[in-house]
Order: C-alpha cells, then structure tokens, then sequence
C-alpha cells in the first residue's frame, strides 16, 4: 500500500484528520494521534499492548514494536508498502478506535 492509499484509508475514518506532531505527519481523531508517518518505510499506529502482541503474532514480517518505552505501551511500525491491505485496514480501524472517546463507535472487525 502506498502512502497515498494508506492517509486516504486513515482519512475516510470518522472525525480523522491531518495534523503535524514535531515536524512528522500525524492523523488525529477529536485531537487524539492514532497514526503517525515518521518514516518513509513505516507508518507508527497507536495499538493496545494486547492488540500489538496479536499482530506481532500474525503478521512479523510486517509490524515491530517501536523502541524504548513506547513500543511497551503499545506503538507498534507497520511496513505497510509490502503488508496486506486487509490487515492494514484492521489495524488501522483498531488504531482509531483506541484514541476516539469511548461515545465515538465504529464496527467491530
């Protein structure tokens, strides 16, 4: 999936929208990140450390903890130029919800 495809995906979410988080590409809902594009090779999604296991589990060769401290929070690298385009829309979804307030509802995938 190409950058392009990936910000039209996060943009097509309810309430998402672009912003800027220290000079790096972020998407927002209700001014809440819950995906940034600090690289040109990954895209950094906000996940639950559960949710983050799970992908680490099903899909390796394309998602990474992020170093440090926040990775063990749960911000997990999606390689998504190479990833599956089911699997990105699933993690995305997942990504949205964990930072819209608890009232905003989006179906279960």
């Amino acid at each position: 999936m190409t950058d392009e495809d990936l910000i039209a995906l996060a943009l097509s979410l309810p309430e998402a929208a672009e912003n800027s988080h220290f000079g790096t590409r972020d998407f927002r809902v209700r001014g809440k990140i819950f995906m940034t594009l600090p690289d040109p090779h990954f895209c950094v999604l906000k996940l639950m450390p559960d949710q983050q296991q799970m992908a680490l589990t099903t899909m390796p060769e394309h998602v990474a903890p992020v170093p440090g401290g926040w990775g063990l929070k749960g911000s997990t690298r999606l390689f998504h130029h190479r990833a599956d385009i089911d699997a990105i829309r699933v993690l995305l979804r997942r990504a949205w919800r964990n930072a819209a307030p608890k009232s905003m509802t989006l179906p279960e995938d």
